[in-house]
């Protein structure tokens, strides 16, 4: 928080303490909010800000101030459109006041001059705030500047069907020891593939079905080349990196796992909701997805006995040279530039309130996100959750794409030509080689190629 922030915010503390009307005092605000990729699961990453508005009018009330607030909520079920109508709005001038969306967003919509930092509106060192994981923090950080606040945490992982590996002669102690063995690197990648063969030759899933990964575009297929070793970004220079040998093993990986027929070449593309009805159903060996599907599968989708017959770990090492993973994509409150610097205020106000642990917690129970903080996971609604208790083991290895404001693209063109291979058009090695074309003539010197 700059000085001059500082003073203005004192002032601001000292005039509602004193009772003293604001500019703004005896005024209504409208604040909007805006939330990308929001189900009927996660209604609470708007409405936790309208908990926050009712909150901030009944404490207005008890010192004597006239303001009120009411809150304008909209939501977004994909991103694509939601980020489409934040920048149209931002250049139009009358986009929302605050933003929910993916950490990733921040670096572009920063340089658009779409936000305002939050740490010139809110002071990260006091409660709520305070108990906000670290980590959380540093992924809502670009250039040593605050601009968010994180709304939830998540990690990305690999789920495992307890029924079919107990029908290829699996033990209940073996099933238990697979996490710790994903995790130290004994069971890779390639080992899964030989489990989910046997599983289809015993018929314990159809051919093909062994293994579900993500069906589309998405940060979870930077687990595949994470697998291998490969990094996404320099964390000295902040440089984008290709990592050429572990490309080049990440995309083999996809074309073996195609031949040895465990997935499908035309698998990618698959409806979404096709896909959460067969792994609700059971019908994969193993599947990637996110610790907050938890949710879909066990409520929308009526999955049953999801402790009986899954079994979770991180995504496993390609091999010796990679590690276990997984990606989080921890979604942040951000508050726009539009509106007058009143409206910045109390927008960054509702997010501090929504921040509360209690409020928090109701969100992540609802649509089975992982705490922000460490006094939500003391919140009994949170604690006495199973799954929400057993994947927040996750978050010590989990890891995030870097703030680049290149890191979209750079998704978009290594899935391009993973796809590529997943359908067998080009070679690991054609496809590793048209990426280094591609990265060199979109970043220039803004990756290194290793």
């Amino acid at each position: 928080m700059t000085i001059t922030n500082f003073t203005k915010r004192f002032a601001i503390a000292a005039a509602l303490l004193a009772g003293t009307a604001l500019s703004a005092a005896a005024e209504d605000h409208t604040i909007t909010v805006w939330a990308g990729g929001t189900g009927d699961s996660a209604n609470y990453r708007v409405d936790n800000i309208e908990i926050a508005a009712d909150i901030f009018n009944r404490e207005a009330a008890i010192r004597g101030d006239d303001t009120t607030v009411t809150v304008e909520k909209q939501v977004w079920s994909g991103w694509d459109d939601f980020r489409q109508a934040v920048t149209l709005a931002g250049e139009a001038g009358n986009g929302p006041n605050i933003i929910v969306a993916g950490h990733d967003d921040i670096a572009p919509w920063a340089q658009a001059g779409l936000l305002r930092p939050i740490e010139d509106y809110v002071y990260l060192d006091t409660y709520p705030l305070s108990q906000i994981y670290q980590n959380l923090w540093d992924v809502a950080t670009v250039n040593g500047q605050v601009w968010a606040v994180p709304q939830d945490a998540e990690a990305r992982i690999m789920f495992w069907n307890i029924p079919a590996l107990k029908a290829i002669g699996w033990s209940d102690d073996q099933i238990a020891a697979l996490p710790e063995k994903v995790k130290s690197g004994e069971f890779t990648m390639y080992d899964m593939v030989d489990v989910l063969k046997k599983e289809q030759d015993a018929g314990a899933v159809e051919a093909g079905n062994g293994f579900g990964p993500r069906p589309t575009n998405g940060l979870d297929q930077w687990q595949f080349y994470q697998s291998f070793g490969g990094v996404i970004a320099d964390p000295e220079t902040g440089k984008l990196v290709l990592d050429a040998a572990a490309m080049t093993k990440a995309y083999q990986f996809i074309a073996d796992a195609v031949k040895d027929g465990v997935v499908s070449s035309t698998y990618l593309g698959l409806p979404w909701d096709t896909w959460h009805a067969s792994v609700a159903a059971y019908k994969y060996g193993a599947w990637m997805g996110g610790s907050w599907h938890y949710a879909q599968w066990t409520g929308t989708n009526n999955m049953e006995n999801f402790f009986d017959n899954v079994q979770a770990t991180l995504i496993p090492a390609g091999d010796k040279d990679g590690r276990a993973n997984s990606i989080t994509h921890p979604l942040v409150y951000m508050v726009s530039s539009l509106g007058s610097e009143d409206d910045a205020e109390i927008a960054a106000q509702l997010i501090e309130i929504a921040s509360n642990p209690e409020l928090n917690a109701l969100h992540a129970v609802k649509s089975g996100h992982l705490a922000i903080g460490e006094d939500e996971v003391k919140v009994p609604l949170y604690a006495n959750d199973k799954w929400l208790s057993e994947a927040s083991a996750f978050l010590p290895d989990v890891n995030s794409v870097p703030n680049n404001v290149n890191v979209g693209l750079y998704q978009n063109d290594y899935f391009a030509d993973l796809q590529s291979v997943w359908t067998g058009s080009l070679t690991p090695e054609q496809a590793v080689d048209e990426l280094k074309t591609k990265v060199q003539a979109d970043f220039g010197d803004g990756i290194i190629i290793r």
